[in-house]
């Protein structure tokens, strides 16, 4: 699986944090991708692949996940999606 490989290489890396962008799907009600995408890191996270993800539409300060991430890494403050409820994207903390 190409999602997988992806994590395999980003850990390999020493990645923190991997924006996936996925897609939201052309249908307007979400795609099969986002779906099957976060439906495996919620697998992975749980047996401890990656430590945490963030679906795009949480991805704003309000949110605590997030909150404790900007803390983290200040330098995503800056970034584009940040607050703008992106469905089409996830965010993968290792």
């Amino acid at each position: 699986m190409q999602l997988d490989r992806v994590l395999i290489s980003a850990r390999h890396e020493r990645i923190e944090i991997l924006k996936l962008i996925h897609g939201y799907g052309s249908s307007g009600v979400g795609g099969k991708l986002r779906v099957a995408v976060r439906a495996s890191l919620a697998s992975y996270k749980k047996i401890g692949k990656i430590r945490e993800f963030i679906a795009g539409e949480d991805f704003r300060i309000s949110n605590e996940a997030t909150w404790a991430l900007v803390k983290r890494n200040p330098e995503l403050k800056q970034d584009r999606d940040l607050g703008r409820e992106n469905k089409g994207i996830t965010l993968v903390i290792f």
